[in-house]
């Protein structure tokens, strides 16, 4: 056995079929009295249902977007602030969640997250900001949610389309956490269950979305990818999802379904354990491969013009992606990225 670090994450995980319920218990455990309840827009009933459970003393702010822009985090933070919000209570995926954890960086209020995607950031202490057409990223201890209710109910009407691409975005964390510089056996544990549950589950959501036993081996899944990548740092593809989301303003999900097996061809030479743990999971004979077939039987988006990514902004994303790239297990290099980002634009695989 090599010598490894692992640094376990605090948050606590309530999981399981109907939880929601235990939701104005849990808030009350964490000092919560007048919370700021979070969702997107088309969330919005969903978020003031959250508020009806604690009182009306709750607030809800329904402006969250994809790639957590400042304007909007600086909004919700008025709304906090004029409501006196002694916490932050989320409902909804990646887009809410993103705002929750910014405006607990700036006030270190506690957060409570309810997931209904298979997005897994709940699970991790990074935080992605947009501004001026650029995303950065950080990682804090602040912007870790301190309880996340996993409701499986919860997820049983998200979209079959749209549970494929987050349970592809939710792969895509343990992928990386599999190759990571800082990995070590326990996130190695988590991230090939995580990508086995969630590659046993998808195919069975898309024949049937209100498959209770699929949608919770996904919920669980989705959970184990998150905290996998939470406990380790992120390389290539996240570089990848996270410039061409910023630049071009992409969906998130699918991005990351995009991208994935791209970037997993491009290390797998350099990361030939990590290969194989995914390989295993997936229950192929190539991770990359596997990766892709996985993603055509789901109906997820092949390719990045599929997603509305100009042609012309291949070029200015690889120089972008690589002016401050990353570690990743193999080198990246301009031209070699240019090269990812025209296969992933036109869809190109090799038979």
């Amino acid at each position: 056995m090599e010598d490894f670090v692992y640094t376990g994450l605090a948050t606590r995980v309530i999981f399981g079929t109907g939880t929601l319920k235990q939701l104005a218990d849990e808030a009350k455990r964490l000092g919560m009295s007048r919370p700021l309840v979070l969702s997107t827009p088309h969330q919005r009933s969903e978020a003031e249902r959250v508020a009806g459970l604690i009182g009306p003393q709750a607030a809800v702010f329904s402006g969250a977007v994809m790639h957590t822009p400042v304007e909007v985090t600086m909004e919700a933070m008025k709304v906090a602030a004029e409501a006196g919000a002694d916490g932050v209570i989320a409902i909804g995926g990646g887009s809410t969640t993103g705002l929750s954890k910014a405006i607990a960086l700036r006030t270190d209020l506690p957060q409570l997250i309810v997931p209904t995607t298979y997005a897994g950031s709940e699970m991790t202490p990074i935080l992605g900001q947009t501004e001026n057409g650029s995303k950065t990223t950080l990682r804090d201890n602040r912007v870790l949610p301190e309880t996340v209710i996993y409701d499986v109910s919860l997820t049983s009407g998200l979209p079959v389309g749209l549970s494929a691409v987050s349970g592809l975005n939710a792969i895509a964390h343990a992928v990386e956490a599999l190759y990571a510089r800082d990995r070590n056996p326990v996130t190695d544990l988590m991230a090939e269950d995580g990508i086995r549950a969630l590659a046993r589950a998808l195919p069975r959501i898309g024949r049937d979305g209100l498959d209770v036993e699929a949608r919770s081996d996904a919920l669980y899944g989705a959970w184990l990818c998150g905290i996998s990548l939470g406990c380790v740092g992120m390389a290539l593809h996240h570089k990848l999802c996270h410039t061409l989301g910023g630049m071009f303003d992409l969906p998130h999900a699918e991005t990351h379904s995009v991208i994935l097996p791209y970037v997993m061809r491009y290390n797998m030479q350099a990361a030939p354990d990590a290969a194989q743990k995914v390989a295993r999971a997936l229950r192929a004979d190539n991770a990359a491969t596997g990766l892709r077939n996985l993603a055509q039987e789901i109906g997820a988006p092949l390719s990045l013009a599929q997603i509305g990514m100009p042609a012309e902004g291949i070029g200015t994303a690889a120089i972008e992606a690589t002016s401050n790239p990353y570690w990743n297990p193999a080198p990246v290099t301009e031209p070699a990225i240019r090269a990812l980002l025209t296969d992933a634009f036109d869809g190109v695989w090799p038979d």
